[in-house]
């Protein structure tokens, strides 16, 4: 009964916060529904035995993708009335983009139901392990079968990154502000600081 009553609390509040994250006026307040639609989320994948997507969805789009949303909307200076002037203008191509997927997507469910398109059936290879949990099961075919997609996948995401940082790196100079740290750990006591003894109503000669 408890496993009723979670479901359908985990689902509703999956779909409010749906609905408002789209709905909301302000993009802060539609990145924090974002938030809670996730947590939300990982708590129905918990319930379905799954515990690991359901940590995926904490650690890394709560963690790492809402979060980076978040800062990303607050830093940026967003002129409302010129998004509000986008949305409508391109309200006609996204209505016609969304009725095209809706229309691939009924005619998908039709051909299955039909009979018509018949899915992949396992051979047995990647059978899960007996007594092991969920996670066990997904890293021992992680690190056996699809070790070389997976070990691929993580040199690009480091590519990617060293990428990322090459393009956003800039060389400073000698702009205003900018600290040379081996100037100052070569600077010797004497020239730190120095005693100008300054007249009465002279000032200082800067």
């Amino acid at each position: 009964m408890i496993h009723i009553i979670a479901f359908y609390l985990f689902a509703a509040m999956v779909v409010a916060s749906g609905a408002f994250t789209i709905t909301a006026r302000n993009p802060v307040h539609s990145v924090l529904w974002l938030i809670l639609a996730f947590f939300n989320a990982a708590g129905l994948m918990v319930l379905v035995g799954a515990e690991f997507i359901a940590m995926l969805l904490v650690i890394v789009y709560v963690g790492a993708v809402a979060v980076l949303f978040l800062f990303v909307v607050m830093m940026l200076d967003i002129d409302f009335s010129e998004l509000r002037a986008g949305f409508v203008k391109n309200f006609p191509l996204g209505l016609s983009i969304a009725i095209i997927l809706a229309a691939e997507l009924f005619i998908g469910l039709v051909a299955y139901s039909g009979g018509k398109l018949e899915l992949g059936t396992p051979d047995g290879s990647a059978a899960p392990l007996v007594g092991e949990s969920n996670i066990e099961n997904i890293g021992a075919l992680l690190y056996t079968r699809y070790l070389f997609l997976f070990e691929s996948a993580g040199i690009i995401l480091l590519v990617a990154m060293i990428g990322a940082i090459v393009l956003t790196h800039r060389e400073r100079g000698n702009v205003r502000g900018h600290q040379n740290i081996s100037k100052q750990v070569r600077r010797r006591p004497d020239e730190a600081t120095y005693n100008a003894r300054p007249e009465i109503g002279a000032g200082v000669d800067l």
